[in-house]
Formats: structure tokens, C-alpha cells, sequence
């Protein structure tokens, strides 16, 4: 079993990096180290009790210097009074953390092609996973990602995708910046030109289900982390129930199960 730790963890620094959206590197323990990306954490303000649950966040980035891990990162949206009151945070302020927490996205030993796509604030576990994917001698050029948004303001850490010398496909619903179209459009189009090994998935539920239509189509491999509310991330509250596609497994959790599934076991 993966350790999982409940841990009190200073905020170093909380930099806002777009129109909603903040960059938080916190303090954390060293059993981090064996944190796999796709994995999430429970964050909860410890001096405020409303809101009073916790909420998920991917694991956005380690920093580590050889097998010493130095901090972590969580990328986020604000969108309701939890990551509000999280976005006025100061660093040297305390927050109530515990992880890491769930499955992360299983990494091939054995693929010459990998295709990356992203929605908005699904963005954050990627940072993570390209990172793995080129400490694992992954070459940078057989790798793309296709990052989409609302406008340009939702194109998130496309900057660190090209300084990581991956290709970057961006889109946008108003054209603001990239092609003025859905990501699945130009991703869809490579996997047509260019199949890959695996596609890794992140972003709105809509989003996922064109994701998954697509790799079940040209017979890839695909892996997608859920986003969705949860209450517990442990299991105990059973409020992150996704459907399954198996009579076996007709609901899954996102926090016990997930967040990242293999398409072929879920139903969307």
C-alpha cells in the first residue's frame, strides 16, 4: 500500500497564472517521493470552518532534487468560496493536507507515440506526468499535447509544456488564441495521421467521452482522470460514484477506483 499522510504544510508561494486560476507550492513529506502523477490530494483551510470539507487536487508538480522531495505544487481554478478563500491564502500560512491519494495514470514501457489532451484546469496532472514521462527517457519529440479552453485566458502552462520541448496543439472556443475549435478536433486528426500508443486524458466529462470515442475507434489505449467532487477522497462517503461499463463494476469511485481510469472500464 502507497503511504498516505495527514500533514499540517506551509504555503511557500500562491501565484495567480491566469484570470482565475492560481499556482500553489506547498511544504510536504517525503513520503511524496513514491507520489505517482494522476494521484490528488485533500486540501482543507485549518482555520475556517465554512467551508468545512475538504476539496481534491491533482498533484500538479514535485519538486524534488534526486530522491529529496522539497515541496509540491497544485494548480486551481477559482470557482466557488472554498478555492476563494484558498486564492487569498499568504505564503507562511498553514493548510490541512493529506495524500497522496488515489491512482494515478500507469505509464507504458513500450510506446514510440504519446498524445496528451487537456480542458481547461485538467491541465494540472500533466505538468506532473510529462515530467515522469522524461525522467523515464521519453524522448520529448514523440510526445504532444492538445490544450484546450474556453479563451486564451484558460490555456494553462503551455510555456512549461514547450520548455519540457513537447509539441503543443492549443485551441479555443473564441479564437482567441490557437485554432477556434474543440481539442478533440486537431487531436483526432493526429491520431487519424498518427497513431499513437496511448492517449492521456484530462478535462470536462464531454470532453473525455470524445477522448474515449476516439481512441475506441482507432484501437488505442487511453487513460482519463475524472474530475468530480468529493467529500472524503478516501472512500468512507462513497459520493464520487462514476458508472462502470461492466455488469461487475457498475459504479466505480473516483477516489478508491480513480481518478484515472483506463476508458474501456467506464461507461461515458
Amino acid at each position: 500500500m502507497r503511504p498516505i499522510k495527514q500533514e499540517n504544510a506551509q504555503i511557500q508561494s500562491n501565484t495567480q497564472v491566469g484570470a482565475d486560476s492560481f499556482r500553489m507550492r506547498l511544504s510536504c513529506g517525503q513520503h511524496y517521493i513514491r507520489a505517482i502523477p494522476g494521484q490528488f490530494l485533500m486540501v482543507r483551510l485549518t482555520d475556517q470552518i465554512d467551508p468545512l470539507l475538504p476539496r481534491p487536487f491533482s498533484i500538479h508538480r514535485l519538486i524534488q532534487k534526486d530522491d529529496v522531495v522539497d515541496g509540491l505544487e497544485i494548480l486551481y481554478k477559482v470557482v466557488g468560496k472554498g478555492t476563494h478563500e484558498l486564492s487569498l491564502k499568504q505564503p507562511g500560512e498553514i493548510i490541512d493536507l493529506t495524500g497522496p491519494l488515489g491512482n494515478g495514470f500507469v505509464i507504458p514501457t513500450d510506446v514510440n507515440q504519446i498524445y496528451i489532451a487537456a480542458g481547461g484546469i485538467g491541465v494540472a496532472p500533466m505538468i506532473f506526468l510529462v515530467s515522469t514521462l522524461l525522467a523515464q527517457k521519453y524522448d520529448p519529440e514523440d510526445i504532444q499535447a492538445f490544450i484546450g479552453g474556453k479563451s486564451n485566458t484558460d490555456l494553462l502552462c503551455i510555456e512549461d509544456l514547450i520548455n519540457f520541448g513537447v509539441k503543443v496543439h492549443t485551441t479555443t472556443d473564441d479564437g482567441s488564441s490557437g485554432d477556434q475549435c474543440l481539442v478533440t478536433d486537431p487531436l483526432e486528426i493526429a491520431v487519424s495521421e498518427k497513431k499513437p500508443g496511448i492517449i492521456y486524458a484530462c478535462g470536462p466529462m464531454e470532453m473525455l467521452a470524445c477522448v474515449a470515442g476516439i481512441a475506441d475507434h482507432h484501437s488505442v489505449d487511453c487513460q482519463v482522470s475524472i474530475e468530480t467532487m468529493m467529500a472524503c477522497g478516501m472512500g468512507a462517503c462513497l459520493g464520487c460514484a462514476v458508472a462502470g461499463r461492466n455488469d461487475t463494476d457498475s459504479y466505480l469511485h473516483a477516489c478508491l477506483d480513480g481518478p484515472v481510469f483506463d476508458t474501456r472500464v467506464l461507461e461515458i
